[in-house]
């Protein structure tokens, strides 16, 4: 039996640090692997050796194989953790650890093979009795075997990766209409993240429900489940809020869900940790629908209600171990819940951010929390969005999302656009609240995709506060905005919020914004402001960013605020064109200069963090010059297009 004494990390951010922290708990060594732009992160510091692997792109450093065999040989790694992503479901990649005589944390190269083939997968499932969807797998089928299939499979149908994973490479499709160009997106960003274009077809359940189970098996002939997860909350087909067990099911819908997903593993004699994924339908019936051989993003929720440490359970698989416990020993407490902190946007269609992360204070307190950066790192467009996960543990559910809510209100964080707030706004949305889920709640409740708003008066009052506290003092020049005459109190404070000037004048125990005038109670502590004005509050956390800028944590939301601004207008970009929402690469342009487009034509596509946006013409115009060309990579806010607008649109 192998023992594992030094481990290689193939990965980088919060996952490689999640690995490093059972290894350190175990005395094994680490290793950690970077590019060129992860070099300051915080899994590097963290690890006992760090190597750099080479430029930021992926496929020029985390994706070399070669480059990760020779950091394990070089550091005297004697296995590789591949964590999720990446090479983690990469048969050459498990192979040559193989040959290399390396451990490779994971199952062996066939079984990445079969279910990492996502047309393999659904043939194998089906001959084995695993319930599959209706759809069209046939190996090498070409464009136009698609388009016939398409009808036989029925509509609304998805197109998905065969290679695929994470949401891409997937579109869904309604109509035959737009079939064809689907088909070229999905092929295209296929090719792009996972060097694969082929895709398979199959029928779309609109209303179902995404759960999956967690599996491990080892090389002693034992398999096991560690219940169910529901993850149906996704954007895009991937998923942001997690959670486990799965609600509203009974156990014998649970049993069913448990054994078929053992059955899944057991007929590829699966090693070490897996997730088989179903769709569960409305009517009670669940199908396959792929099986990641790997660590889940979610694996956290699988933690808290089984009290196990999966990362520790794969060590010891690896190293020719028996599982730690029989399926009658696993137990299940409590609920769990987990969000995915993403760098984007969400009330601009999720458009990906990057940037420095000047304020970063996690919420450790209140929830565990799964990060790949700390305050002061860089979040870089070449990788996936994803900058944290925080997860939380309760008697019920209703108590895990409670948990939840209160650390994204506990959570400070700007310098990026990011999605708390939108989490923020789906964990206390009624129907999530109900356990009212589908793949498609998102579309079903479109108000949570509309940015939460804080009145910019009420941010004024929070901060005047905030102000006049920091302000007091033994000098009587600091007390000036509190001057009394006759014994009766009054300040005014000039501030600005969203470029807006406010003036705040407060009297005693009231305070005037404007034409409003209502009573004024406000309590802080180091950290925290409850206000409340008339019949309105806000309760927000804050930090000062300098001496003259307060930064407001509303609902995860930062809303900076200034004293006494300068009046100086801010500029405005008039240029007419498209202009690029995010850092990129440019990978199609769907028309020519001279062109005239409608309202909702295709006419430039741009890849970011491994997802491609495609920027459509809102309204009819010309086309007039193109300020860039495939293979392009541009800065967010770069002039992309010059478009004219029909003179009579």
């Amino acid at each position: 039996m192998a023992q594992i004494k030094k481990l290689l990390i193939a990965n980088r951010g919060e996952i490689a640090r999640r690995i490093i922290r059972t290894c350190h708990q175990q005395g094994i060594a680490t290793v950690a692997v970077y590019s060129e732009a992860d070099a300051t992160l915080p899994h590097v510091r963290e690890a006992d050796q760090a190597v750099c692997l080479g430029p930021a792109p992926a496929r020029e450093s985390y994706l070399v194989i070669d480059k990760v065999i020779a950091a394990a040989k070089d550091t005297g790694a004697d296995a590789i953790h591949p964590g999720y992503g990446f090479l983690s479901e990469n048969t050459a990649f498990a192979a040559a650890c193989e040959n290399a005589g390396i451990i490779f944390v994971g199952p062996n190269a066939r079984a990445i093979d079969v279910m990492g083939d996502k047309a393999a997968a659904r043939q194998l499932m089906a001959t084995s009795g695993v319930p599959v969807l209706p759809g069209f797998d046939e190996e090498g089928a070409s464009d136009d075997d698609l388009v016939r299939a398409s009808e036989q499979v029925g509509f609304p149908l998805l197109i998905k990766a065969v290679a695929g994973g994470g949401g891409k490479g997937m579109r869904v499709v309604n109509n035959a209409g737009d079939f064809s160009e689907a088909l070229a997106a999905a092929r295209r960003e296929a090719r792009g993240a996972f060097g694969d274009d082929r895709v398979l077809l199959e029928r779309y359940l609109p209303t179902a429900r995404h759960v999956e189970v967690q599996v491990f098996a080892d090389n002693h002939g034992n398999a096991v489940h560690l219940f169910e997860r529901d993850c149906s909350v996704q954007r895009r087909h991937q998923k942001i809020i997690e959670e486990a067990p799965a609600p509203g099911l009974d156990e014998a819908t649970r049993d069913a869900f448990g054994n078929a997903a053992v059955q899944a593993a057991k007929a590829i004699d699966y090693r070490g940790a897996g997730t088989v994924e179903f769709l569960y339908g409305p009517d009670g019936q669940f199908y396959f629908m792929e099986m990641n051989t790997r660590l889940q993003v979610e694996h956290p929720v699988t933690e808290m209600i089984t009290g196990e440490d999966l990362v520790a359970w794969q060590l010891a698989v690896a190293a020719g171990e028996p599982l730690p416990k029989a399926q009658h020993q696993i137990e299940r407490h409590g609920h769990a819940m987990e969000v995915r902190l993403y760098a984007e946007n969400p009330e601009q269609g999720f458009l990906p951010s990057s940037g420095l992360l000047s304020h970063l204070r996690w919420p450790h307190e209140v929830a565990r929390v799964d990060a790949g950066y700390e305050n002061g790192d860089r979040v870089d467009d070449h990788y996936d969005p994803m900058i944290a996960k925080l997860i939380c543990h309760g008697a019920s559910r209703n108590e895990a999302r409670q948990k939840l809510i209160t650390a994204l209100e506990a959570l400070e964080l700007s310098g990026i656009h990011h999605n708390a707030p939108f989490l923020h706004r789906v964990l206390n949305d009624a129907a999530f609240a109900g356990g009212e889920l589908d793949t498609r709640l998102l579309e079903h409740r479109p108000q949570l995709l509309e940015a939460t708003q804080t009145a910019p008066e009420l941010l004024a009052l929070a901060a005047s506060q905030v102000f006049a506290t920091d302000n007091t003092g033994d000098s009587p020049w600091q007390s000036l905005q509190g001057w009394r005459p006759l014994g009766r109190r009054f300040r005014q404070t000039l501030l600005q919020v969203d470029g807006e000037l406010i003036t705040v004048r407060e009297q005693d125990d009231s305070a005037s914004v404007g034409d409003k005038q209502a009573p004024l109670v406000a309590t802080m502590d180091a950290q925290t402001i409850n206000l409340h004005w008339g019949n309105t509050g806000l309760r927000a956390r804050y930090a000062r960013n300098d001496d003259n800028t307060l930064l407001l944590f509303v609902a995860g939301q930062a809303r900076a605020v200034t004293l006494n601004p300068s009046r100086e207008s801010a500029r405005h970009d008039d240029e007419a064109g498209f202009i690029a929402p995010m850092s990129g690469t440019i990978v199609a342009l769907h028309v020519s200069a001279g062109d005239t487009v409608a309202a909702g034509d295709a006419v430039i596509t741009l890849e970011a963090m491994k997802m491609e946006h495609t920027l459509r013409a809102t309204v009819p115009g010309t086309v007039h010059d193109f300020h860039v060309a495939v293979g392009d990579s541009v800065s967010e806010g770069t002039l992309l297009v010059e478009f004219e607008e029909t003179a009579d649109a």
